[in-house]
């Protein structure tokens, strides 16, 4: 399985980090060597900043949850453990550049 742009998956973010939900936002149908997918880590801790994005209590997830713009990443498709779900096409917008 492949991540596709929008979708929830868990995330092995390395040894600094933690597995963690994450927003796919690049990922679809790449076909390059060494190509990354480039995600936005979600998290339960809202510190208010306005580079988080609520995306409110997600069926597949615990708790009420925000993406966290701030963190943006990439990492390779190995990494990409589980999918989770799909986040909301309203809630995607808010967490792309205006």
């Amino acid at each position: 399985m492949n991540p596709r742009h929008g979708e929830v998956w868990l995330v092995d973010m390395g040894m600094t980090a933690k597995t963690r939900p994450a927003v796919v936002l690049i990922a679809d149908q790449l076909d390059a060597p060494r190509s990354l997918i480039i995600h936005i880590p979600i998290t339960r801790q809202n510190r208010g900043s306005e580079l988080e994005v609520p995306l409110g209590h997600l069926p597949f997830l615990d708790a009420e949850s925000v993406a966290n713009v701030q963190a943006i990443g990439t990492l390779p498709s190995v990494r990409f453990e589980k999918r989770l779900g799909l986040v909301p096409e309203t809630d995607l917008k808010k967490s792309k550049p205006r």
